[in-house]
């Protein structure tokens, strides 16, 4: 008995091992290309993935190679809602030390997608509906996402959405905003600045070592998230981001 929970268990990694690398691929794989990555043996891979497709968590195309199957939607959504709510804590924490209104956004193919949000307390406050998508060039959150994704990822996201302008402050040139992107690498941090709405400035970081990519940002009146307090606030911004990120971890561990 102990040797066939011991296989379940073998089964149960290398099976989502297999989800992990076909997401990473793209979503579509074929068997040889998971027999490389992962190093199994065909028999043992095609055994996997039928079993993933008659779970429906797997597709197999006209093509006969793999894609990931619509039921991980449902697991997906549920997800993103528990994470937004982990968060939670953490962007009440984000207001009461900024006074700015506190967000989480998720990358969720070529879009944006606000996952949690605690506003902040001033008459004059950002507000964002929960699960809203917009596209990630004009937005704090989107920039700082995208800053750790493959230039080539990038501009082929870039080229399938257009760059629309929200604003004349919008950057819609995909040089520039890479340009854009390799300097947030090195300060740590996004900032949009009148680029989804005029008058509002948003800070935003990721989230290290998050489950899903994530980042979290504070917005406000471009009165008040000036240069001088972007220098008090981002400090805030990312010990919060390593706090959550700690707590996800714990939560994962569990």
């Amino acid at each position: 008995m102990a040797s066939d929970r011991a296989g379940g268990v073998q089964s149960l990694e290398r099976a989502f091992d297999l989800l992990e690398r076909m997401a990473d691929a793209g979503g579509e794989v074929g068997l040889s290309e998971l027999s490389a990555s992962s190093g199994l043996p065909l028999p043992t891979i095609h055994r996997l993935m039928r079993t993933l497709v008659d779970c429906g968590y797997v597709r197999q195309q006209p093509n006969r190679r793999y894609a990931l199957g619509p039921r991980l939607i449902r697991l997906g959504e549920s997800s993103a809602r528990l994470l937004g709510t982990w968060a939670r804590p953490y962007l009440a924490d984000l207001v009461e030390a900024t006074g700015e209104t506190a967000n989480m956004a998720l990358l969720d193919g070529d879009e944006v997608v606000y996952v949690a949000q605690v506003p902040s307390r001033h008459s004059m406050r950002m507000f964002t509906e929960v699960g809203r998508r917009v596209l990630p060039h004009s937005t704090g959150v989107g920039k700082a996402l995208l800053a750790h994704v493959p230039p080539e990822e990038v501009r082929a996201l870039l080229a399938r959405t257009g760059m629309p302008a929200a604003t004349e402050r919008t950057i819609v040139d995909p040089d520039a905003f890479l340009a854009e992107l390799e300097h947030i690498r090195v300060q740590g941090y996004a900032v949009d600045d009148n680029e989804q709405e005029v008058g509002v400035r948003c800070l935003a970081v990721t989230v290290p070592d998050s489950p899903t990519a994530a980042a979290i940002s504070i917005s406000g009146p471009a009165g008040r998230v000036t240069e001088a307090a972007t220098e008090k606030i981002v400090p805030v911004l990312q010990g919060v981001a390593r706090q959550l990120s700690a707590a996800l971890a714990s939560n994962g561990a569990a």
